[in-house]
């Protein structure tokens, strides 16, 4: 059955066509495309020296646990063969711009979601190509032949499943989920794969006997909301493969973030110092990857017990070097000595943000300038 055929709900109506685009090691792709002597071996992007962390890893190093924000110490453990790229930001936007471009020629409304992904709506544009599966393979061709990169790509009914689907059959795929399979696909997959279940839900919901997709459908949202408040919907709905977001082509980001998740409860000033470092490390390269600034920072602790607390320091303008966010971070962070009980989770947020471009703070002039 073509995909054309498929799409159609239980009413027998049209539903959206959503494509999700995810190009395959995309860094380290590009810099093994530069450097040919580097195709076939480990590769990492990023930073091997002192707290550096892994920003990609190439396909041959990820053979060997090594993932993105992995410390470089743990990677070069458990990979001494691997070679270490510095990277090259201003290459991978270039690129990037490429791959929009492409984008841009199927469809109008696309949701980037980093350098190297984007949703993609073609409701409205697969008849001309003759299914939305068609556009997909079409969208790979023409990214392969632009750039000479690798792109793997799910097509479904709605966000959460075409990404889903996009990482089915990397690199280089393509994997669709049809209506009437969207329901069974989810029951079956454990919810660590789900998008939007990160580490410390996952656990959350083992301890609730929640490990399948099936398992969470068992539960009413009435029942998920005490353990999952305001996202308890959204879990409701993916277990019966529904996502009703649509794909939003001018949606503008308000922050970025990133937090970490202790193995055991910490309380010493020392460790968390040294995890707030490493934080402010991934999203400074997160910041320089996505060309944006920020001029609030929002310190982020979790107690056992699970409350969870903030505090928040905003700037005049945006703040332009990382060992100022290091500094800012650090002085939140000793705002909450001393401690009320052990922390679990520590994160840091960026918000109040601008383009690259337009992050310099304004120079003062002479008074006779």
């Amino acid at each position: 059955m073509g995909i054309s055929d498929a799409f159609l709900d239980e009413d027998g109506e049209p539903v959206r066509r959503i494509v999700h685009v995810d190009m395959d090691a995309f860094y380290a792709s590009i810099e093994q495309r530069d450097n040919p002597s580097l195709k076939g071996k480990p590769v990492a992007v990023g930073r091997a020296a002192g707290r550096g962390v892994v920003a990609a890893a190439s396909y041959e190093a990820r053979a060997y646990g090594v993932h993105s924000a992995l410390p470089a110490r743990l990677a070069l453990e458990r990979c001494p063969e691997l070679i270490f790229v510095k990277p090259r930001f201003e290459v991978y936007r270039a690129v990037s711009a490429q791959i929009h471009k492409v984008f841009a020629h199927y469809t109008p409304i696309i949701q980037p979601l980093a350098l190297d992904e984007a949703y993609l709506d073609v409701s409205e544009q697969w008849p001309q190509y003759g299914s939305a599966t068609a556009v997909a393979h079409a969208i790979r061709a023409d990214i392969l032949r632009e750039t000479g990169l690798t792109a793997s790509a799910g097509v479904s009914y709605n966000r959460f499943l075409a990404k889903l689907a996009s990482g089915q059959n990397k690199p280089n795929g393509l994997f669709v989920i049809p209506p009437q399979h969207g329901a069974a696909f989810v029951a079956s997959l454990p919810v660590e794969k789900f998008h939007g279940v990160g580490p410390a839900t996952t656990k959350r919901m083992h301890a609730l006997g929640i490990r399948t997709g099936e398992d969470l459908k068992q539960w009413t949202e009435a029942q998920l909301r005490p353990h999952f408040g305001n996202s308890s919907r959204f879990y409701y709905d993916i277990a019966r493969g529904v996502d009703h977001r649509p794909v939003e082509a001018n949606r503008v980001r308000k922050s970025l973030g990133t937090e970490t998740t202790f193995a055991r409860d910490i309380a010493d000033w020392e460790t968390l110092a040294a995890t707030l470092d490493g934080i402010v490390d991934k999203l400074w390269a997160a910041c320089l990857q996505k060309r944006i600034l920020g001029r609030t920072f929002t310190v982020k602790l979790r107690y056992a017990g699970f409350q969870t607390v903030t505090r928040a320091q905003s700037e005049p303008f945006p703040i332009v070097e990382e060992e100022q966010i290091r500094q800012i971070a650090l002085r939140i962070l000793k705002s909450f000595f001393p401690l009320k009980k052990s922390v679990r989770l520590l994160g840091l947020t960026i918000s109040s943000l601008v383009p690259q471009d337009e992050g310099k703070p304004p120079v003062q002039m002479g008074l006779f300038e």
